[in-house]
Protein backbone atom coordinates (compact mmCIF):
# COMPACT_ATOMS: atom_id res chain seq x y z
CA UNK A 1 0.00 0.00 0.00
CA UNK A 2 1.35 3.26 -0.66
CA UNK A 3 1.31 5.48 2.11
CA UNK A 4 3.69 8.85 0.94
CA UNK A 5 2.44 10.82 -1.75
CA UNK A 6 3.57 13.62 -3.59
CA UNK A 7 3.23 15.51 -6.96
CA UNK A 8 6.17 16.28 -9.42
CA UNK A 9 5.80 19.34 -11.36
CA UNK A 10 8.23 19.44 -14.42
CA UNK A 11 8.73 22.72 -16.55
CA UNK A 12 10.38 22.18 -19.82
CA UNK A 13 13.22 24.12 -20.52
CA UNK A 14 14.20 23.01 -24.33
CA UNK A 15 12.14 20.62 -26.27
CA UNK A 16 11.29 17.48 -25.04
CA UNK A 17 10.82 14.47 -27.28
CA UNK A 18 8.90 11.99 -25.17
CA UNK A 19 8.70 9.85 -27.90
CA UNK A 20 6.50 6.22 -28.79
CA UNK A 21 7.57 5.20 -31.61
CA UNK A 22 7.65 5.35 -35.39
CA UNK A 23 4.57 7.25 -36.62
CA UNK A 24 2.44 6.35 -39.50
CA UNK A 25 0.80 9.99 -39.79
CA UNK A 26 1.90 13.28 -40.95
CA UNK A 27 5.28 12.84 -38.34
CA UNK A 28 7.59 10.34 -37.95
CA UNK A 29 8.12 10.19 -34.88
CA UNK A 30 5.45 11.66 -32.50
CA UNK A 31 5.22 12.13 -28.87
CA UNK A 32 3.30 9.84 -26.13
CA UNK A 33 -0.48 10.57 -26.14
CA UNK A 34 -3.14 9.85 -24.00
CA UNK A 35 -5.42 7.52 -25.73
CA UNK A 36 -8.68 9.03 -25.19
CA UNK A 37 -7.72 12.98 -24.89
CA UNK A 38 -5.08 13.13 -27.05
CA UNK A 39 -2.84 15.45 -24.50
CA UNK A 40 0.88 14.74 -24.88
CA UNK A 41 2.49 13.13 -21.82
CA UNK A 42 5.34 11.36 -20.54
CA UNK A 43 4.46 7.93 -19.39
CA UNK A 44 5.69 6.55 -16.38
CA UNK A 45 8.57 3.82 -16.89
CA UNK A 46 10.49 7.04 -18.63
CA UNK A 47 10.36 9.28 -15.47
CA UNK A 48 10.84 6.19 -13.20
CA UNK A 49 13.99 5.58 -15.22
CA UNK A 50 15.24 8.99 -15.06
CA UNK A 51 14.29 9.41 -11.36
CA UNK A 52 16.43 5.94 -10.80
CA UNK A 53 19.71 7.28 -12.25
CA UNK A 54 19.61 10.78 -10.25
CA UNK A 55 19.66 8.88 -7.52
CA UNK A 56 22.26 6.56 -8.69
CA UNK A 57 24.48 9.33 -10.06
CA UNK A 58 24.38 11.10 -6.86
CA UNK A 59 25.09 8.50 -4.44
CA UNK A 60 27.61 7.18 -6.72
CA UNK A 61 26.24 3.79 -6.75
CA UNK A 62 25.82 0.96 -9.82
CA UNK A 63 22.40 -0.23 -10.65
CA UNK A 64 22.38 -2.86 -9.14
CA UNK A 65 23.34 -1.79 -5.60
CA UNK A 66 20.88 -2.64 -2.70
CA UNK A 67 20.47 0.88 -1.94
CA UNK A 68 18.90 1.36 -5.71
CA UNK A 69 16.85 -1.73 -6.09
CA UNK A 70 15.40 -1.55 -2.67
CA UNK A 71 14.03 1.92 -4.10
CA UNK A 72 13.37 0.84 -7.89
CA UNK A 73 12.82 -2.64 -8.05
CA UNK A 74 15.14 -5.44 -9.45
CA UNK A 75 14.42 -7.71 -12.30
CA UNK A 76 16.14 -11.08 -12.34
CA UNK A 77 15.59 -14.84 -12.25
CA UNK A 78 12.20 -16.52 -11.14
CA UNK A 79 11.62 -15.55 -6.79
CA UNK A 80 14.97 -13.05 -7.13
CA UNK A 81 13.06 -10.23 -8.59
CA UNK A 82 10.70 -8.22 -6.79
CA UNK A 83 9.32 -4.49 -7.11
CA UNK A 84 10.51 -1.12 -5.64
CA UNK A 85 8.87 1.18 -3.54
CA UNK A 86 8.75 4.15 -5.10
CA UNK A 87 5.99 4.90 -8.04
CA UNK A 88 6.08 7.56 -10.12
CA UNK A 89 2.68 8.02 -12.11
CA UNK A 90 2.49 9.14 -15.51
CA UNK A 91 3.33 13.27 -16.27
CA UNK A 92 0.29 14.55 -17.45
CA UNK A 93 -0.14 18.07 -19.14
CA UNK A 94 -1.28 21.01 -17.29
CA UNK A 95 -0.11 24.31 -19.35
CA UNK A 96 0.94 24.00 -22.91
CA UNK A 97 2.06 27.26 -24.54
CA UNK A 98 0.54 28.77 -27.73
CA UNK A 99 1.79 31.46 -29.68
CA UNK A 100 0.00 34.72 -29.40
CA UNK A 101 -0.95 38.03 -31.41
CA UNK A 102 0.03 39.93 -28.11
CA UNK A 103 2.35 39.24 -25.42
CA UNK A 104 4.52 36.56 -27.62
CA UNK A 105 2.89 33.33 -25.86
CA UNK A 106 0.15 32.23 -23.56
CA UNK A 107 0.04 29.52 -21.42
CA UNK A 108 -3.45 27.47 -22.33
CA UNK A 109 -4.96 25.00 -20.30
CA UNK A 110 -8.94 24.03 -20.08
CA UNK A 111 -11.52 23.09 -17.45
CA UNK A 112 -10.99 19.35 -17.92
CA UNK A 113 -7.65 19.58 -17.75
CA UNK A 114 -7.12 21.63 -14.40
CA UNK A 115 -9.72 18.84 -13.40
CA UNK A 116 -7.96 16.23 -14.11
CA UNK A 117 -5.08 17.90 -11.74
CA UNK A 118 -7.36 18.45 -9.16
CA UNK A 119 -8.41 14.68 -9.39
CA UNK A 120 -4.64 13.56 -8.91
CA UNK A 121 -3.80 15.70 -6.15
CA UNK A 122 -6.68 14.89 -4.00
CA UNK A 123 -6.61 11.01 -4.74
CA UNK A 124 -3.26 11.43 -3.42
CA UNK A 125 -4.69 13.11 -0.39
CA UNK A 126 -3.18 16.33 -0.62
CA UNK A 127 -5.00 19.62 0.56
CA UNK A 128 -5.15 22.00 -2.67
CA UNK A 129 -5.92 25.12 -0.35
CA UNK A 130 -7.73 27.84 -2.25
CA UNK A 131 -7.19 26.12 -5.47
CA UNK A 132 -10.84 27.37 -6.80
CA UNK A 133 -13.54 25.00 -7.00
CA UNK A 134 -13.79 23.90 -10.76
CA UNK A 135 -17.21 22.34 -10.77
CA UNK A 136 -19.92 23.73 -13.06
CA UNK A 137 -17.72 25.80 -14.90
CA UNK A 138 -17.74 26.02 -18.59
CA UNK A 139 -15.69 27.84 -21.19
CA UNK A 140 -17.81 28.64 -24.05
CA UNK A 141 -16.49 27.52 -27.61
CA UNK A 142 -15.42 31.31 -28.77
CA UNK A 143 -14.17 32.60 -25.58
CA UNK A 144 -10.89 32.76 -23.56
CA UNK A 145 -11.08 33.21 -20.01
CA UNK A 146 -8.15 35.82 -19.09
CA UNK A 147 -7.12 37.64 -15.86
CA UNK A 148 -9.25 40.03 -14.02
CA UNK A 149 -7.55 43.49 -13.44
CA UNK A 150 -7.41 44.13 -9.94
CA UNK A 151 -8.52 46.65 -7.45
CA UNK A 152 -4.79 48.54 -8.42
CA UNK A 153 -5.48 47.95 -12.03
CA UNK A 154 -3.24 44.79 -11.88
CA UNK A 155 -2.46 42.24 -13.23
CA UNK A 156 -3.46 42.72 -16.36
CA UNK A 157 -3.69 40.21 -19.44
CA UNK A 158 -0.71 40.34 -21.59
CA UNK A 159 -2.56 38.81 -24.55
CA UNK A 160 -5.40 41.00 -25.96
CA UNK A 161 -5.19 42.22 -29.64
CA UNK A 162 -7.65 44.73 -29.90
CA UNK A 163 -10.52 43.35 -28.85
CA UNK A 164 -9.73 39.70 -29.48
CA UNK A 165 -7.06 36.92 -28.05
CA UNK A 166 -5.13 35.56 -31.43
CA UNK A 167 -3.54 32.54 -30.98
CA UNK A 168 -1.84 30.80 -33.67
CA UNK A 169 -4.40 31.77 -36.51
CA UNK A 170 -7.62 31.43 -34.57
CA UNK A 171 -9.30 34.51 -32.48
CA UNK A 172 -11.04 33.90 -29.09
CA UNK A 173 -13.52 36.90 -27.29
CA UNK A 174 -11.54 37.78 -24.28
CA UNK A 175 -14.13 37.29 -21.33
CA UNK A 176 -12.19 38.19 -17.45
CA UNK A 177 -12.24 36.12 -14.93
CA UNK A 178 -10.82 35.89 -11.15
CA UNK A 179 -10.68 32.42 -11.85
CA UNK A 180 -7.63 33.09 -13.99
CA UNK A 181 -5.95 35.41 -11.32
CA UNK A 182 -6.28 32.34 -8.77
CA UNK A 183 -4.98 29.96 -10.54
CA UNK A 184 -2.28 31.73 -11.79
CA UNK A 185 -1.23 32.69 -8.58
CA UNK A 186 -1.74 29.50 -7.22
CA UNK A 187 0.46 27.85 -9.30
CA UNK A 188 3.64 30.79 -9.89
CA UNK A 189 3.78 29.62 -5.81
CA UNK A 190 3.27 25.99 -5.85
CA UNK A 191 4.38 24.67 -9.56
CA UNK A 192 6.68 26.97 -11.30
CA UNK A 193 10.58 26.63 -10.30
CA UNK A 194 10.70 29.57 -7.59
CA UNK A 195 14.23 31.12 -9.40
CA UNK A 196 12.40 31.66 -11.95
CA UNK A 197 11.19 35.54 -11.42
CA UNK A 198 9.90 36.90 -14.74
CA UNK A 199 7.82 34.13 -15.58
CA UNK A 200 6.21 33.83 -11.95
CA UNK A 201 5.23 37.35 -12.33
CA UNK A 202 4.15 36.50 -15.64
CA UNK A 203 1.97 33.81 -15.51
CA UNK A 204 -1.53 35.63 -14.44
CA UNK A 205 -1.13 37.48 -17.26
CA UNK A 206 0.06 35.11 -19.54
CA UNK A 207 -2.90 32.55 -18.64
CA UNK A 208 -5.86 31.57 -20.90
CA UNK A 209 -8.24 29.00 -19.80
CA UNK A 210 -9.97 27.36 -23.50
CA UNK A 211 -13.13 25.53 -24.22
CA UNK A 212 -12.33 21.21 -24.26
CA UNK A 213 -11.89 21.10 -28.05
CA UNK A 214 -10.05 24.40 -28.45
CA UNK A 215 -7.21 22.94 -26.22
CA UNK A 216 -7.51 19.85 -27.33
CA UNK A 217 -6.64 20.77 -30.94
CA UNK A 218 -3.28 23.10 -29.33
CA UNK A 219 -1.88 20.06 -27.80
CA UNK A 220 -2.06 18.03 -31.03
CA UNK A 221 -1.39 20.71 -33.83
CA UNK A 222 0.69 22.98 -32.18
CA UNK A 223 3.86 20.99 -30.78
CA UNK A 224 7.10 21.70 -32.03
CA UNK A 225 7.84 19.12 -34.94
CA UNK A 226 11.33 19.45 -36.08
CA UNK A 227 13.39 18.10 -39.14
CA UNK A 228 16.36 15.72 -39.06
CA UNK A 229 18.89 14.47 -41.64
CA UNK A 230 22.11 12.38 -41.43
CA UNK A 231 24.75 13.51 -43.81
CA UNK A 232 27.18 11.19 -45.56
CA UNK A 233 30.65 12.22 -43.96
CA UNK A 234 32.30 12.30 -47.24
CA UNK A 235 30.14 13.77 -49.43
CA UNK A 236 28.43 16.44 -46.63
CA UNK A 237 24.91 15.45 -48.85
CA UNK A 238 21.78 13.95 -47.15
CA UNK A 239 22.11 9.91 -46.85
CA UNK A 240 19.76 8.02 -48.66
CA UNK A 241 16.56 7.62 -46.26
CA UNK A 242 17.74 9.37 -43.64
CA UNK A 243 15.04 12.20 -43.35
CA UNK A 244 12.63 12.59 -40.48
CA UNK A 245 10.69 14.59 -38.77
CA UNK A 246 10.17 14.51 -34.39
CA UNK A 247 7.69 16.07 -32.45
CA UNK A 248 8.13 17.38 -29.36
CA UNK A 249 6.26 19.81 -26.23
CA UNK A 250 7.60 23.09 -26.76
CA UNK A 251 9.69 24.70 -23.92
CA UNK A 252 7.95 26.46 -20.96
CA UNK A 253 5.02 23.46 -20.81
CA UNK A 254 4.04 22.34 -17.53
CA UNK A 255 3.56 18.94 -16.73
CA UNK A 256 2.50 17.30 -13.28
CA UNK A 257 3.22 13.76 -11.89
CA UNK A 258 2.20 12.23 -8.67
CA UNK A 259 4.71 10.05 -7.17
CA UNK A 260 4.28 7.17 -4.14
CA UNK A 261 5.68 5.15 -1.80
CA UNK A 262 5.56 2.29 0.51
CA UNK A 263 7.15 0.09 2.45
CA UNK A 264 10.59 -2.14 1.21
CA UNK A 265 9.38 -4.98 -0.94
CA UNK A 266 12.29 -6.81 -0.83
CA UNK A 267 12.66 -8.22 2.77
CA UNK A 268 10.83 -7.68 6.34
CA UNK A 269 11.71 -4.56 7.68
CA UNK A 270 11.56 -3.60 11.53
CA UNK A 271 10.35 -0.29 10.84
CA UNK A 272 6.59 0.06 10.49
CA UNK A 273 5.67 0.49 7.10
CA UNK A 274 4.59 4.37 7.05
CA UNK A 275 7.63 5.23 8.62
CA UNK A 276 9.47 3.24 5.94
CA UNK A 277 7.55 4.49 2.74
CA UNK A 278 8.31 8.06 4.22
CA UNK A 279 12.17 7.33 4.41
CA UNK A 280 11.90 6.44 0.64
CA UNK A 281 10.11 9.33 -0.43
CA UNK A 282 12.30 11.23 1.76
CA UNK A 283 15.79 9.92 -0.72
CA UNK A 284 14.17 11.11 -3.74
CA UNK A 285 12.54 14.34 -2.71
CA UNK A 286 15.96 15.09 -1.51
CA UNK A 287 17.58 14.60 -4.33
CA UNK A 288 18.87 17.95 -6.13
CA UNK A 289 15.93 17.60 -9.14
CA UNK A 290 16.06 21.03 -10.30
CA UNK A 291 17.73 20.28 -13.94
CA UNK A 292 16.49 17.01 -14.97
CA UNK A 293 16.70 15.77 -18.62
CA UNK A 294 13.74 13.55 -20.27
CA UNK A 295 13.19 11.60 -23.14
CA UNK A 296 15.41 11.66 -26.24
CA UNK A 297 17.48 13.66 -27.95
CA UNK A 298 20.24 13.82 -24.53
CA UNK A 299 23.07 14.85 -26.69
CA UNK A 300 21.68 17.46 -28.60
CA UNK A 301 20.37 19.18 -25.46
CA UNK A 302 16.47 18.09 -25.89
CA UNK A 303 14.45 16.99 -22.66
CA UNK A 304 15.79 19.84 -19.70
CA UNK A 305 13.02 20.10 -17.37
CA UNK A 306 13.11 21.98 -13.82
CA UNK A 307 11.38 20.22 -11.17
CA UNK A 308 9.64 21.04 -8.13
CA UNK A 309 7.79 18.95 -5.44
CA UNK A 310 4.99 19.81 -3.99
CA UNK A 311 3.69 18.11 -0.54
CA UNK A 312 -0.13 19.16 -0.29
CA UNK A 313 -1.30 22.49 1.75
CA UNK A 314 -0.35 21.23 4.97
CA UNK A 315 3.57 20.58 4.34
CA UNK A 316 4.18 23.04 1.54
CA UNK A 317 6.26 24.78 4.53
CA UNK A 318 8.47 22.36 4.79
CA UNK A 319 8.62 20.12 0.85
CA UNK A 320 6.78 22.55 -1.16
CA UNK A 321 10.13 23.96 -2.68
CA UNK A 322 12.31 22.13 -5.22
Amino acid sequence: MFTEKRILFLYVDTPLHAGSGRGLGAVDLPLQRERVTGYPMVQSTGLKGRLRDAYRTHHKLQDDDEAVTRLFGKAGESGESYAGSIAPGDARLLLFPVRSLAGVFAWTTSIHALSNFRRSAELGGHALGDFPDLHGLEVGKDDAWVCKPGVDGKPTTDLKAGSSVVLEEFSFTPQPNDLVNKIGAWLAKYALPENYSYWLDALPRKLCILHEDAFRDFCKYATEVQTHIRLDPNTKTVSGGALWTEESLPMDTLLYAPVMASGARYKEDDKPGTEVAAEMLGQITGLDLRHLQLGGDETTGQGWVSARWWAGMKEDKKEGAS
